[in-house]
């Protein structure tokens, strides 16, 4: 019998939506292989699948049904949906639908103002205080959830979690003595809880670039 050959996710490892990528993967125990990508010299092959040129990108190599994924949310959702040990996924369509709203804020707005508030200069920005601003009010509705459950997506952390807290942290790391100083205490004890998990320190093993073979 043939070998069966493994999904490959293409990476970064700072960048939040191949977090989530790799948190979904890393909770689910699917076998895959992950090839880190240095962003400035981006390899054929991972350009070859996705000619957008950004991660993470999900290479299923199925025989016969080879099939790529290169959005965070659709790698985080098949990757549950193989297997879901922890019980990650919603549990019924309404949380499900609450779930994909607070994602997809996340994903627009929040991230907008989040690569302002980063990046001023790249918007031709003097400064990002006020998209610092702006994004603080999408954090400060996350404190008051996490402020009546103990997890974004309730009594357990879930898919919405996993998708959110990389962008928190992002946001948290641009100004950390600022971050720690506002009003959401619930949120500080939620992103501290991530970054000082196994889970969030296996998915930031650092692995060496991968390049196309030569």
């Amino acid at each position: 019998m043939s070998e069966i050959a493994l999904p490959v996710l293409y990476s970064f490892r700072r960048c939040p939506y191949a977090m989530r990528a790799r948190l979904a993967l890393q909770v689910s125990g699917v076998a895959h292989e992950l090839r880190e990508v240095v962003l400035k010299h981006k390899p054929a092959h991972f350009l070859a699948l996705s000619p957008k040129g950004t991660v993470p990108v999900l290479w299923l190599r199925e025989p016969g049904a080879e099939h790529v994924l290169e959005q965070s949310l659709d790698i985080m959702l098949w990757a549950l949906g193989q297997h879901d040990p922890l019980g990650w996924l919603p549990g019924s369509p309404s949380s499900m639908a609450d779930a994909m709203a607070l994602i997809a804020h996340n994903d627009g707005p929040f991230k907008s103002q989040l690569d302002r508030y980063k990046y001023p200069n790249r918007a031709g920005l003097v400064s990002g205080q006020a998209d610092r601003d702006g994004a603080a009010a999408s954090l400060l509705s996350l404190d008051a959830r996490l402020q009546s459950q103990t997890f974004l997506a309730g009594e357990r952390w879930g898919l919405l979690d996993a998708a959110i807290a990389p962008f928190v942290r992002q946001y948290a790391h641009t100004d950390p003595a600022w971050f720690a100083a506002q009003p959401w205490g619930a949120l500080v004890r939620w992103l501290t809880d991530f970054e000082n998990s196994d889970l969030f320190t296996a998915i930031m093993h650092k692995h060496p670039p991968w390049q196309d073979a030569t």
